[in-house]
């Protein structure tokens, strides 16, 4: 009888998988059906780009935008890789030519214009191609009229490529100011994990900050901040759930219930914006 039963360390591991938060061992299978949580724990697993699209807009209705640009290696970065080497390596397992995907597409009839970043494409970095493709899609939705969302899944700013990726902090600052100043709605999402110059710039400066459950958020890492203020540090302080309760994240909202969110603000806040241009002056115009 014993002998009969298959045990699961005698199932391929294409069927089973283990939870990195619970440790439990659970069906790959059902996690796909929950959109890639775990049934024990609620764990949200990272997901690519394309997936996160697929799950927010209405089928068939991403309309991709600013598709042919991609990144250089403006400063012949190497250390352990060289940079072109690890962009073409992110370019073949992803099928990205960056770390982010932006256009426009409808959440339940809404049209909206949508940027999200991939984390499996050097940790979602942002280089000077990801902090275009923001400032574009926050130009698109100055020019349309469209409410804007981003879903940021990212370590930080780009090392490889130096200050030119540190630039990307202000652009996307100085673009997401126009925005305001022309009565745009903006939506953040952080998902795991947010962290870095991204935190510092684009995402935490959203009229309504949503996140995942269980989401790292925050700009560096704890041993660094334990270590920089010299004090202890209480337990879970980056996550999405200690940022909500203390009012820099507006929600935490499951993955299942994300685009229905996404909707309800977006009937509820951008109904009735008109296309219009921003009045504000370009950070760099010195006026006549």
């Amino acid at each position: 009888m014993a002998a009969a039963i298959t045990k699961k360390k005698d199932i391929p591991e294409q069927v089973w998988m283990r939870c990195p938060a619970c440790g439990e061992t659970v069906f790959r299978k059902l996690v796909e059906e929950k959109l890639n949580v775990c049934p024990e724990c609620n764990h949200h697993y990272p997901i690519m780009a394309r997936t996160r699209i697929a799950l927010l807009t209405d089928e068939g209705t991403f309309d991709e935008r600013h598709a042919g640009l991609a990144p250089t290696d403006p400063l012949n970065f190497k250390d352990r890789k060289a940079y072109s080497a690890r962009l073409k390596e992110s370019q073949g397992r992803t099928g990205l030519k960056e770390a982010a995907v932006c256009g426009t597409a409808a959440i339940e009839g809404l049209p909206v214009v949508l940027c999200v970043m991939d984390g499996k494409f050097i940790g979602g970095s942002m280089g000077s191609v990801v902090g275009e493709k923001v400032v574009r899609s926050v130009e698109d939705a100055l020019e349309m009229g469209l409410p804007l969302i981003v879903v940021c899944a990212s370590g930080g700013a780009r090392m490889m490529e130096g200050v030119v990726s540190l630039m990307q902090m202000a652009r996307t600052s100085a673009a997401l100011a126009r925005l305001d100043d022309a009565g745009g709605l903006f939506v953040s999402v952080l998902t795991d994990p947010t962290t870095g110059g991204v935190t510092a710039s684009f995402a935490m400066l959203a009229d309504v900050i949503l996140a995942e459950p269980k989401a790292r958020i925050g700009f560096a890492g704890p041993r660094v901040l334990k270590e920089t203020i010299r004090a202890d540090l209480p337990p879970g302080f980056q996550t999405a759930e200690f940022l909500m309760d203390r009012g820099f994240v507006d929600r935490v909202v499951p993955r299942g219930e994300m685009k229905s969110e996404l909707a309800r603000i977006v009937r509820y806040c951008a109904l009735n914006l008109k296309p219009r241009r921003s009045t504000a002056p370009e950070p760099w115009d010195n006026g006549p």
